[in-house]
């Protein structure tokens, strides 16, 4: 069975908007290795609406610089949960507009490997409230963002989780935090 696995970066004010902004002097060859590691170990991408939009915009032009990262970033399927997009034209894109919880939950009985959020902050918000979300990644960087949106809006319902492991990457001082839902009382 897949499991929906959120893999964000969040700056030490919790700012998650626009990380290509702020993180990229953290990009290490260990960053690189652990992004690949996660890439690979999955069978699909589950985005929303604006993270799919500006990675449709990218991910097609990147293969040559990215090498397999970016082919496997355009072969893989991809989900993308919105009621406003008309179309989703990148590679192996399907729309989920209606039913999120019951779509989701059948994606994950027919996938085995891990189902990747990138970005999408609203949505990921929804998949807690939904209950679908396995795993949350937050890859903590050295750096005070001062303004953006933060990785959790305001007024999120009340979530517990625990903390299953962590990876510092030494060489630029990012952390990765790997929580999954705590059980419940």
């Amino acid at each position: 069975m897949g499991r929906i696995v959120a893999l964000n970066y969040v700056s030490l004010d919790g700012v998650a908007q626009d990380p290509h902004e702020w993180t990229m002097e953290y990009t290490t060859p260990e960053h690189l290795k652990f992004a690949h590691g996660q890439l690979f170990a999955s069978d699909a991408l589950l985005l929303g609406r604006v993270t799919y939009e500006g990675f449709a915009a990218a991910w097609p032009h990147m293969e040559e610089q990215t090498g397999e990262y970016g082919v496997r970033m355009n072969t893989l399927p991809k989900y993308v949960v919105s009621t406003t997009l008309e179309k989703a034209e990148w590679n192996n894109s399907t729309i989920i507009r209606e039913n999120v919880k019951d779509e989701l939950t059948a994606l994950k009985e027919r996938l085995d490997k891990d189902i990747l959020v990138f970005g999408s902050l609203n949505l990921i918000d929804s998949l807690i409230e939904y209950g679908v979300l396995d795993e949350l990644k937050l890859w903590v960087h050295p750096v005070v963002v001062g303004k953006g949106q933060k990785m959790f809006r305001d007024g999120a319902p009340l979530s517990k989780w625990t903390l299953a492991s962590t990876t510092v990457m030494a060489s630029s001082g990012t952390i990765v935090l790997d929580y999954r839902p705590a059980p419940a009382a």
